[in-house]
């Protein structure tokens, strides 16, 4: 089920908000409705996958009683946690296990018998929903409790709860269980923050249905072409660009959403983007996209690995070469998220090597000094984006020479055709890509506190319900009218 579907916006979220809040003073009856609805809500397209998620959170629940049952022992007899550490490992082998069964196993038996020229029978596994985010936040909670960074979860469900919960659990953003242990059993809702959620959710949903799929057509056209072999250099930019606003649209739409469903059910989560599109490097660029991605590589691999803060210039070109190529295939068991991950880690290490102090100052230059590294960016980032999106590396090879005019030189009608009829989209996309919004909001808010409630804030907040509404409805309109509606996120 999507966020953006009519069955969930008319029919899935308003009973669940309608049950939520006549058991409300319970939190135990509370997380009883949302786990039964996040159960119901991932067993919607494939009811089978819901026993693999359930398989998961129970072989997590052991574990995390193993790790907290043999600290509390090695605390009590003064020595070092063994037990727990070897129960750790077994709780990440087995997560690591089941992620690579589901997600990898067809993908490394088709390439080793290429290898070995070997006729074996490849099982073609499918892929349960969202897999790669749930199991992250599993072994999240088993190493929280290793690092006593939060408490043994000791009811089933609650830990069930923090898994499954429907706002983030088939995209994220990947929760940490230590931000959001003590909201399970001790969470207040409040008007305000149902309203700020109800917001929030709005504004990804008219990042998702009003934008995202918009670019995505365009998208789509231009990888069609590129496999036909008609793709223009032009229509190769202009394909990559929008497939770049159509997955920050669809990604941060659904972020935006998930944070905002939350607020309303009491919980608050991550941010998980911050405007990377006005990166003016790379490495700025992985601090501003997929925050709870970045911070979960960064905490439980990078700086476990020592981090920045190895003596050896080899060491540290290791420990990003782990992160990156991690990051690559987490994404998929496909060769281009492969080396999409290897083309990060290569400009992110000679960023380190070459230019860290260069980096370090950029954040206090102007915006016209910082142009030049912002154009190389979204340059690398762009050609990283035909990487990520190209069905496989031949395709990839082929739209990367097309951008750059190997590919059909006829013309580029079709280029201007996409440009003339979703003018006002890309308009909007990439000014809204940009902190416009947070800019406003601040100079409102100075106007407001200074002259002590002026006009203009004053018909802004008249304004604002309205405006929300309008922009509800023509979501749906879009939705009624329109069948293509694609989660990007969802494949991972």
């Amino acid at each position: 089920m999507l966020f953006s579907s009519t069955e969930f916006l008319f029919w899935f979220l308003p009973l669940v908000l309608i049950l939520y809040f006549l058991v409300s003073r319970w939190t135990a009856a509370k997380n009883l409705v949302l786990l039964c609805a996040s159960l119901l809500f991932y067993a919607w397209g494939e009811p089978r996958f819901v026993y693999v998620m359930l398989a998961s959170i129970v072989c997590n629940y052991i574990f995390g009683l193993l790790i907290g049952g043999a600290k509390m022992r090695a605390k009590a007899r003064a020595k070092a946690p063994r037990a727990a550490k070897l129960a750790l490992g077994a709780g990440v082998v087995c997560n690591l296990g089941l992620l690579f069964v589901f997600k990898y196993l067809t993908f490394a038996l088709e390439n080793l018998g290429s290898v070995l020229s070997l006729p074996f029978a490849v099982p073609q596994i499918a892929l349960p929903i969202g897999i790669s985010f749930f199991t992250f936040q599993s072994m999240s909670y088993l190493i929280d409790v290793y690092r006593d960074a939060a408490e043994v979860q000791k009811n089933p469900f609650d830990l069930a709860l923090y898994v499954a919960l429907f706002p983030q659990l088939i995209a994220g953003p990947i929760v940490r269980y230590e931000t959001v242990a003590k909201q399970i059993s001790h969470r207040r809702e409040t008007w305000a923050g149902i309203h700020t959620g109800l917001c929030r959710f709005l504004v990804g949903l008219f990042k998702k249905v009003l934008i995202s799929n918009q670019m995505g057509l365009v998208a789509d056209k231009a990888f069609s072409l590129n496999g036909a072999g008609t793709l223009s250099a032009g229509m190769a930019w202009l394909g990559a660009l929008s497939y770049a606003l159509q997955i920050y649209y669809d990604f941060s739409g659904y972020s935006d959403m998930a944070i905002g469903l939350g607020r309303v059910f009491g919980f608050t989560f991550e941010e998980n983007f911050d405007y990377p599109y006005i990166s003016s490097s790379v490495t700025e660029f992985w601090r501003r996209w997929h925050i709870s991605l970045g911070t979960w590589f960064r905490d439980y691999v990078y700086i476990p690995l020592g981090g920045s803060r190895v003596k050896t210039k080899a060491r540290l070109v290791f420990n990003l070469a782990v992160v990156w190529i991690s990051t690559g295939v987490w994404h998929g068991a496909a060769w281009n998220f492969l080396f999409w991950g290897v083309w990060f880690f290569v400009l992110l290490t000679v960023e380190k090597l070459c230019f860290s102090h260069q980096l370090k100052a950029a954040g206090t230059l102007p915006f016209y000094k910082k142009l030049p590294g912002w154009l190389y960016a979204m340059t690398a980032v762009l050609l990283g984006w035909v990487l990520f999106r190209a069905e496989n590396l031949p395709l990839a090879w082929s739209y990367l020479g097309a951008m750059f005019g190997a590919g059909d030189v006829t013309g580029d009608t079709t280029a201007l055709l996409f440009l003339s009829q979703k003018a006002v989209f890309f308009v909007a996309a990439i000014l809204f890509s940009a902190p416009i919004v947070p800019c406003l909001k601040r100079k409102l808010d100075a106007l407001r506190s200074s002259s002590g409630g002026a006009l203009v804030p004053m018909v802004c907040d008249i304004l604002y319900p309205p405006v929300m509404l309008g922009l509800f409805l023509v979501c749906v309109s879009y939705l009624l009218k329109s069948d293509y509606n694609p989660f990007i996120y969802f494949n991972f």
